[in-house]
This record gives C-alpha cells, structure tokens and sequence, in this order.
C-alpha cells in the first residue's frame, strides 16, 4: 500500500447516518475503510467497461438430468479454457448442481464464456461476479 493521504469529505447528514449504518452492517471499522472499499469496486467497474483484462467468478446453477447439459457445460467450458483458471463441481441436491468458474482474461471473452452457459436449456441461475487483476489498484 502506497502513503496514505487524508482528505475531509461534506455530506448531508442523513446521508452520513445511512453510510454510518451501513459501515456498521458491513463491519467496517471506520469509514475510511468503507470509502475505500466503494473506490477500489468503482475501478473494477472501469475496468470491465473498458475491456481490460480482468478477473472474476461464474456460478451457474443447473439441473443436471436436462439432456446433455453436464457435457454441454463441459464442451463450453473446453472452448474457453485459456480464460478458465478452475472450476468446481457441487452437487446440491439429487436434482440440481451448481458450477464455480474462476476465469481471467479479455473482458469480452469472458462475456462470451457466460452467456454460452447461461443461455443453456437447464441452467436455473447465473451470476458474473466481477473481480481485477489487482494491477493499478491500490
């Protein structure tokens, strides 16, 4: 971490009160951490918007005895295997699997990556959760 800087910042005070509440749900131990917590997730907005090469997570939640699903997934996830770093199989009940898929890379063929597996007949949830490199982000 670089040297710290301090820097005083006016806001109505509801709005502080709200920000006060949230900083105590999210455990924060003063605000200073949160701020920089709201910055550094900004940046990684950025970064996804701006095509970088980035970081993140896939959960897809599917019901496996759909035709052909586990080796749809798996064809998929073969075509894009220079952009997934791994992925984890859990089964979750005897109807249903959820799939983990960390992966990195050009933000465009991550897109790519999961909209083919959330567009698969049999997939009951998906999420993309975006992550960074870390590079540039203090």
């Amino acid at each position: 971490m670089g040297k710290l800087k301090r820097f005083g910042v006016s806001m109505e005070k509801s709005l502080l009160e709200k920000f006060d509440n949230f900083i105590k749900k999210q455990k924060y131990k003063n605000r200073s951490e949160a701020i920089r917590d709201i910055i550094r997730e900004k940046f990684v907005e950025q970064e996804w918007e701006k095509g970088k090469n980035v970081t993140g997570c896939i959960v897809i939640v599917y019901e496996h005895d759909v035709r052909e699903i586990v080796d749809k997934i798996i064809d998929i996830q073969h075509k894009f295997s220079s952009h997934i770093i791994s992925s984890q199989h859990i089964h979750m009940n005897e109807e249903n699997c959820m799939e983990i898929i960390a992966v990195k890379g050009e933000v465009e063929k991550i897109k790519e990556l999961y909209f083919s597996l959330k567009s698969l007949k049999g997939v009951k949830y998906s999420k993309i959760t975006k992550a960074t490199t870390g590079k540039k982000i203090e």
